[in-house]
């Protein structure tokens, strides 16, 4: 107790030299009779001295990591925001959208900020010598600070690739804009969505990517995703010769077929096939002529084969074979295809012109006075004019039904000879059934018009015979007539024969049934009488 009070009163500089130089007692007066400060043993000041400097050390340590730290961090929010870094990635890799989250300059700026100040805590850690807590998070950051120059390195590639995608992305987009390759591939057509230099540029822009990727990941050291890359993009350097050289046979056959392709449609027009295709009925949409329709076909046989060269080029047998199968075979049945189209065509010229020299000569000869010959209403007159303002279509006359049923007929003639060609079996079944039903139609029609021609003569001789109830004998006449006629000109057309024959026998025992029992009924006096005087003369 002595000694602690005599510590106490000795001036303050003398303890703090004792305490530095490590003496075990205090020569001053007064601290006679102290074995140690404050009654410690020597070694524990010590030891407390060297822990209170490394302590004061390890904050000092980390004062100065926190405040580089933030130096730092600032530092590369102000080199990131110049550089408009985020920006650009963003726009790179979600298409220019700016996102409402956590930005690349912050993740990069808490990155450095995190670094620098585990950095300082590891220090700090190592100063006061607590090796247990430090060794785990150094040897994190020996990892980290191992990873970085590769991770620098990728980056660096990443960023040669960029430029290099970039680079031949806007090499295409000038060259293509300089041959005019997207009007040259649409055509005249301006609602096309999709450019074709757009998607070969894009195409080839991250084809450059791709190439670049393999580096960068063997740079990185994943060995795991690398392998399926390579593999993908050995593959791909395999396969690039065949894709070029099919791309280069579609392209040379894409060219030739649009040069041929000009040179018909204006030869044609020259020609005035599009005026003979007016004259003839064959009325084209606004923008598809007949001139521009020849040309489509040529240039669509310059194109099979061309894309027949180019899928035998890629020697993909799975795609190529069944696709060349089915374009050789559509080139074999062009020439048939052709003529038969001909053949139509030709029948519609000849169909017309036959139309129209028939509706002449049956207008010349009367044709048109049928209706009235055969006792049927006159059609009512039609408006000159439809509602829209526009003329009103001519009615059309007997004669010219006529002319369309013969234009008609031909052309039937003509698809039934197409098919043939063709070799549709089927479909020329089809139409041999179908031109034999409309030619049984037509003689039923026939026969109906001279059974009801027929039925209004006999009414009109009756009518003027004179004699009673002529009116009521004339229309009896007149429909018995017609429904014999009807009768054999749907037994004519097929329509079920047997239910037609057996209608038309029981309406004629009805009829006759009907008339023997009004006879029976009615005249039965009339009867007798004239039996009665049958009987007379027998009687005498």
């Amino acid at each position: 107790m002595n000694s602690f009070l005599s510590v106490l009163d000795a001036p303050i500089g003398q303890v703090a030299q004792s305490l530095m130089a490590g003496t075990r007692t205090f020569n001053g007066p007064y601290l006679l009779g102290a074995t140690s400060f404050f009654g410690l043993p020597e070694d524990t000041v010590k030891t407390i001295g060297a822990n209170f400097l490394n302590l004061l050390g390890a904050v000092l340590i980390l004062a100065l990591g926190w405040i580089i730290s933030g130096a730092v961090a600032k530092f590369v929010q102000k080199a990131l925001r110049k550089t408009q870094f985020d920006d650009r990635l963003t726009g790179f890799m979600v298409g220019g959208k700016k996102s409402s989250g956590i930005t690349v300059e912050t993740i990069l700026m808490l990155a450095t900020t995190w670094l620098i100040r585990l950095v300082a805590v590891v220090a700090a850690l190592n100063v006061l010598q607590l090796t247990t807590v430090s060794q785990p998070i150094n040897s994190l950051l020996t990892q980290v600070l191992t990873f970085l120059p590769s991770l620098a390195a990728a980056i660096v590639l990443g960023v040669v690739a960029w430029f290099v995608a970039n680079l031949v992305k806007n090499l295409v987009m000038q060259s293509a804009e300089s041959f005019d390759l997207d009007g040259k591939v649409n055509g005249a057509s301006t609602e096309s969505a999709v450019s074709p230099t757009e998607t070969l540029a894009n195409a080839l822009y991250w084809l450059v990517f791709l190439f670049f990727l393999p580096v960068i990941l063997g740079v990185l050291g994943l060995n795991g995703p690398l392998a399926p890359v390579q593999a993908l993009l050995t593959d791909l350097l395999s396969a690039l010769p065949r894709l070029l050289k099919a791309a280069g046979i579609a392209a040379v056959a894409w060219f030739v077929a649009q040069v041929v392709q000009n040179i018909v449609s204006n030869l044609l027009a020259a020609a005035g096939v599009d005026q003979m295709g007016r004259q003839v009925g064959l009325q084209s949409k606004p923008g598809q002529s007949l001139s521009s329709m020849g040309g489509l076909v040529v240039f669509t046989m310059i194109m099979i084969p061309g894309v027949i060269g180019a899928l035998d080029a890629l020697e993909i047998p799975a795609l190529s074979g069944p696709a060349s199968s089915m374009l050789r075979q559509i080139l074999e049945k062009l020439p048939q295809v052709f003529t038969a189209g001909v053949v139509i065509f030709i029948a519609n010229f000849i169909g017309t012109f036959v139309g129209e020299l028939v509706s002449s000569l049956l207008a010349g000869f009367g044709f048109d006075d049928i209706p009235r010959i055969l006792g049927l209403p006159a059609q009512a007159a039609s408006p000159a004019y439809v509602e829209n303002g526009e003329p009103a279509p001519a009615p059309q006359t007997p004669s010219g039904i006529m002319g369309v049923v013969v234009r008609v007929a031909i052309i039937a003639i003509a698809v039934l000879a197409a098919t043939d060609i063709l070799g549709l079996t089927g479909l020329k079944a089809l139409a041999e059934g179908l031109l034999a039903m409309a030619g049984q139609v037509l003689v039923g029609v026939l026969i109906f018009g001279v059974g009801l021609y027929i039925a209004n003569l006999a009414a009109n001789l009756i009518k003027s015979s004179g004699v009673a109830e002529s009116n009521l004998l004339a229309q009896a006449a007149r429909i018995a007539i017609l429904v014999f006629s009807g009768a054999m000109a749907l037994s004519r057309i097929g329509v079920a024969p047997e239910i037609v024959n057996l209608a038309f026998g029981l309406l004629l025992g009805a009829i006759a049934v009907a008339i023997a029992i009004a006879f029976g009924l009615g005249g039965r006096d009339v009867a007798g009488e004239e039996l009665r005087n049958w009987i007379k003369p027998f009687k005498k």
